[in-house]
């Protein structure tokens, strides 16, 4: 009995050491974690950054009053371009009779206009064909060999009928205010329609009249589509801007000496 003990005795000895000493081991380190962990949990972790609204009614008051202050200055400018433009805006029918139509660019896919600018450019060959203007003007981007705004104006202009001796190139119209103040100094206009989406129209009228022309504006329409709720926000940021060279008067990115374009074209009107 004592041998079967002992030899139990002695199994459950070295099978109880074993097992207690793993287990000792395991809640060695489960003391040292916890301790650890109580010790992470005491240290002050600095706050994420973030936005705290105010606790107060007079600060909750208070934001929202600057936030209110912030979306008025927001649509100053854009409420200015509007009454630059007052009543200066309508449609191809309710369009004076100009000798020039001003045309800007609205980009090009796989080089030729987008919808955006193959609706300005009918506009353009309507207003020519019912005898409102004399000469296109089209005023874009080419400031790459690789993309030529002109010339697929032009080219998409003689394909509805404006004839090429017409039409005039403005290859350094990089925005509105360049392709107005180039209008004026680079190509002698004194008084056009402009043609561009609604959204923009308003803004083409301000800044032209500010570079010295008598100008009138035609409004293409357009569906309510994404492409024209993401010009209408555009036209927000680009309203400031619009407002600093109205007041400021800077020159083009690219001036150059005059050119004869439009007073040539016109010469060879009936």
């Amino acid at each position: 009995m004592r041998g079967r003990t002992g030899e139990a005795g002695e199994t459950e000895e070295t099978g109880g050491t074993g097992g207690t000493g793993e287990r000792r081991k395991g809640l060695g380190r489960l003391g040292r974690s916890g301790r650890l962990g109580r010790r992470l949990k005491e240290v002050r972790w600095p706050a994420r950054p973030g936005l705290r609204l105010p606790r107060t009614r007079r600060g909750r008051r208070r934001l929202v009053q600057g936030l209110m202050a912030a979306c008025v200055l927001a649509l100053l400018p854009a409420t200015w371009m509007r009454l630059g433009a007052g009543d200066r805006v309508g449609t191809t029918a309710e369009a004076p009779a100009r000798e020039v139509a001003v045309v800007f660019g609205a980009g090009l896919w796989k080089g030729r206009p987008t919808p955006y600018l193959a609706h300005r450019l009918d506009a353009a060959a309507e207003l020519y064909r019912t005898g409102k203007v004399k000469v296109v003007l089209v005023t874009g981007d080419n400031s790459r060999v690789e993309y030529d705004e002109p010339d697929a104006m032009r080219t998409y202009l003689t394909g509805r009928g404006v004839p090429d001796e017409r039409i005039v190139s403005d290859y350094a119209g990089f925005d509105s205010w360049d392709s107005c103040v180039r209008a004026k100094k680079i190509f002698g206009v004194d008084r056009a329609v402009l043609v561009s989406q609604g959204f923009h129209i308003h803004r083409a009228v301000t800044l032209c009249r500010s570079a010295g022309i008598d100008a009138y504006g035609v409004g293409v329409d357009e569906p309510r589509d994404s492409v024209w709720y993401y010009g209408g926000v555009r036209e927000l940021a680009a309203s400031g801007k619009a407002a600093l060279d109205a007041v400021f008067r800077p020159d083009p990115r690219f001036l150059g000496p005059e050119e004869p374009g439009v007073t040539e074209a016109l010469a060879g009107t009936p």
